[in-house]
């Protein structure tokens, strides 16, 4: 960007600022702290100058929205033709409730829904199973057939809206069963455009709602973009999730290096199976988190798009510069909530947004104020998505694209995650892939170093968390707060039964023993599982014939 006179001369100039300015204002001001780091441990010099990004070509390394290598966003007119799409993640306790919910949020002004599933939907069992006693509807909401889908979509027209399923292991059957409420609404499968996250690896690594093994787990998952290509060309085949990895405990470089690495996983296994890049990497799609240092976030999301785009182009020839874009839904950070003194959530939320539209994503989601305490209240759903239009319509910073290039900090921190990034990247190679890595424990102990060292920072009072660890008052215990009624698990398990004693259980059967043959041998299983979908047979009944076929993934013991 400057050549080397002018680079001379910078430097010669911030050494006499040096000498004769900040020197002596150290000397009657100290500084607060010996050493200034991110929310990532990473340190942060008091100034930057061209010198901190003297290696940055600007054709190279950043380019022009819409165009390779994609790190000034993946639209050339970014938020000027078009806001995020503002989606609310939500969904508890039965169908009709979240149906109401989305509804509301609908009315409100949100521009897509997001659908949360309880723990017994996200495993793979019906609400009647014995291990989904006491956990039906708590943390989102509970679908065991086509029947309970029908209803969370009742009076939501599935043309007119996007949708993203936050699911994974199960992916397959939760899709299968949106395609079918979509033909029963007379709206074809090319006509759907929505997500499902369908990222399996992240569960071994950090969430853990696995069900299956690691090879018929990415056999699924690549069944999946093969039969999406041909049959629902619009709809996001996987959403490839650095945000639990965040929200485990990573720094900023690990959420890029091990999601990108994840990705990487993904393309190969696809590649495996015969599909041609160009044919299914234009609908991969990413989901990141959105930390409280709003610069590092920034940059976050600028490294992991330069990076992805070089990754698709150099490793995998990709050729259509759709298949190089990184695409990604975030979801402001709710390892950062707070139960003290709830009402600094908004603060943090909003900061986190700004973070997410400053760094160019593509939808969003704001967590509520009450969310460390329960499942958040109409109230504050409503705060988190005016949040989203405030800074969409107010702040002013949605009017030209990627505001922050050029920053000497913003480019020097962009390139210094890309490269910690693809260190993580290389060594993972280095061991085998992402699933080697995981099966070895590396990533997950990792994210456990960084996660400890935060802890730490955090209880010592090396890093602040305002009224957590400082600025503390007394406080009366919540008011308000929404809770599942436990009568939920019942009103399920009598769905099913009276659902079971209806349907044409020959049928099921049929289409059941189809999917078995066709998971023992080597066919997509999308068609069959969702002709068993059509039939009622429940997500716990397919899931176990896979379980049966399959079997179930062991995680390894970290030492």
């Amino acid at each position: 960007m400057f050549d080397n006179e002018s680079l001379k001369q910078i430097k010669q100039a911030k050494c006499e600022w040096e000498d004769t300015k900040l020197k002596k204002t150290l000397a009657r001001f100290p500084e607060r702290k010996e050493e200034f780091t991110t929310v990532s441990g990473e340190v942060v010099n008091p100034l930057y100058t061209p010198e901190d990004v003297e290696s940055l070509d600007y054709n190279r390394d950043l380019g022009y929205p819409g165009s390779y290598p994609f790190t000034r966003g993946v639209q050339p007119t970014m938020y000027r033709g078009k806001l995020w799409t503002m989606r609310m993640y939500a969904g508890f306790a039965t169908a009709e409730e979240s149906n109401n919910r989305y509804k509301y949020l609908l009315e409100q002004g949100q521009t897509g829904l997001s659908v949360a599933f309880d723990l017994p939907t996200q495993i793979g069992y019906d609400s009647d199973h014995p291990l989904a006693e006491g956990e039906v509807g708590k943390v989102g909401v509970a679908i065991d057939s086509l029947e309970d889908m029908e209803t969370l979509f009742e009076g939501i027209p599935l043309d007119k809206v996007s949708t993203s399923m936050t699911i994974n292991a199960p992916a397959s059957v939760l899709l299968a069963m949106y395609i079918a409420v979509a033909e029963k609404q007379g709206v074809t499968p090319d006509k759907l455009r929505g997500t499902i996250q369908n990222d399996i690896l992240k569960e071994y690594i950090a969430r853990g709602t696995y069900i299956f093994p690691v090879e018929p787990s990415m056999r699924l998952i690549t069944n999946i973009f093969e039969f999406c290509s041909k049959s629902v060309p619009k709809w996001n085949t996987i959403s490839i999730s650095g945000y639990h990895i965040r929200e485990a405990g990573s720094t900023a470089a690990q959420e890029v290096g091990f999601t990108l690495a994840d990705g990487i996983a993904y393309v190969e296994a696809a590649i495996k199976a015969g599909l041609d890049v160009d044919a299914f990497a234009p609908r991969l799609s990413f989901f990141f988190n959105a930390h409280n240092d709003l610069l590092e976030e920034v940059s976050k999301y600028r490294a992991a798009r330069r990076l992805w785009a070089r990754i698709m182009k150099e490793r995998f020839g990709a050729k259509d510069p759709k298949s190089m874009m990184l695409k990604f839904h975030t979801q402001t950070g709710g390892s950062t909530l707070t139960a003290q003194q709830p009402d600094n959530n908004i603060v943090r939320v909003a900061i986190q947004t700004l973070a997410a539209v400053l760094g160019g994503t593509q939808s969003l989601h704001t967590n509520s104020r009450d969310e460390a305490l329960a499942l958040p209240t109409e109230d504050s759903v409503r705060i988190a998505l005016r949040t989203q239009q405030i800074v969409g319509y107010e702040s002013g910073v949605t009017d030209t694209v990627d505001p922050l290039a050029g920053s000497y900090y913003i480019e020097a921190k962009t390139k210094e995650i890309e490269d910690k990034a693809m260190k993580y990247i290389n060594k993972i190679d280095e061991l085998g892939g992402a699933p080697r890595a995981i099966d070895m424990g590396y990533i997950q102990q990792e994210i456990m170093d960084a996660a400890y060292k935060y802890q730490r920072e955090v209880e010592t009072g090396a890093r602040i968390v305002v009224g957590m660890n400082k600025f503390q008052v007394e406080e009366e215990s919540p008011k308000g707060l929404l809770r599942v009624d436990p009568a939920v698990g019942i009103l399920q398990k009598n769905k099913i039964s009276s659902l079971k004693s209806k349907r044409n259980n020959g049928l099921v059967k049929e289409k059941l023993e189809a999917l078995r043959k066709a998971c023992e041998g080597e066919e997509n299983v999308m068609p069959y599982i969702l002709e068993a979908v059509k039939t009622y047979a429940t997500l716990g009944e397919i899931c176990g014939v896979m379980r049966e076929v399959f079997g179930e993934y062991q995680q390894s013991v970290i030492i």
